[in-house]
């Protein structure tokens, strides 16, 4: 991919070449030359066929992960979340050795160990990772989805933005079936407390818990506010929250 530079900055194409504006800057790459009916026949084809098949599946995996967590990933999320969901979905894809190549599927591979711990840690916000933000201990209970913080000092704990007078504690536990293309999700109220040195005890339980079967992902989601005439409003737009998976069972 060539990177545009230049006095004169546009958009489009011009002699088979595509100018484009990203997040990275002004990029040009040349127009396929390929027909797409070559690419559907062409016996020559037919790793690109399989290629694009397993790609639909782990955009579509994708877009059912993120959706059914909706809530929480509006709150704390980045402009690349969608292409770094179908990363980590094609390397877990990979690991089905039960289907043939061009049918690989996003779920199979979910069924194995390692392919939940590549989906484990996983932060929606590359911006602010959970790990960065939250130094205090918690604990886990998967029969009840509850998660524990014994004793939390906000101080020594967070690693809090400039501004922030508050932080907010969520999570949720989320059952995700990629095989047969359901999912549900229940989440905790969202426990809200001043940034200070008051010890705190906050414990996260979903008000319901998901029944439908399939992979068991929990999250932790952590926001930011500054308080104003006793009002709380979130920082920059969620730009410091963090949202991590912190379990897949």
């Amino acid at each position: 991919m060539a990177k545009q530079t230049g006095i004169f900055n546009f958009e489009g194409t011009l002699d088979n070449v595509t100018f484009y504006k990203t997040e990275d800057g002004l990029l040009v790459r040349k127009k396929s030359g390929v027909n797409k009916q070559r690419i559907k026949n062409d016996a020559a084809f037919v790793r690109t066929r399989e290629n694009c098949a397993e790609f639909a599946n782990c955009a579509k995996c994708a877009s059912t992960f993120r959706q059914t967590a909706a809530i929480m990933v509006n709150r704390a999320r980045d402009s690349k979340l969608s292409s770094r969901i179908i990363k980590v979905f094609f390397a877990i894809k990979k690991l089905d050795t039960v289907n043939l190549r061009g049918e690989r599927s996003v779920g199979q591979g979910l069924t194995t160990a390692a392919g939940k711990t590549l989906l484990k840690n996983f932060d929606f916000n590359r911006h602010s990772n959970l790990h960065s933000v939250l130094a205090a201990p918690y604990v886990l209970n998967p029969a009840t989805s509850t998660i524990t913080f014994d004793a939390l000092n906000p101080l020594e704990a967070l690693n809090f933005p400039e501004g922030a007078t508050h932080f907010g504690l969520q999570n949720a536990v989320m059952h995700i079936d990629l095989i047969g293309g359901t999912s549900e999700i229940g989440y905790s109220e969202v426990l809200n407390y001043p940034i200070s040195n008051s010890i705190v005890t906050p414990v996260l339980t979903p008000s319901t818990i998901p029944t439908a079967s399939g992979t068991k992902i929990y999250l932790l989601l952590i926001t930011f506010y500054q308080e104003v005439n006793g009002l709380q409003y979130v920082l920059h737009n969620g730009t410091f929250n963090a949202l991590s998976v912190i379990e897949v069972l």
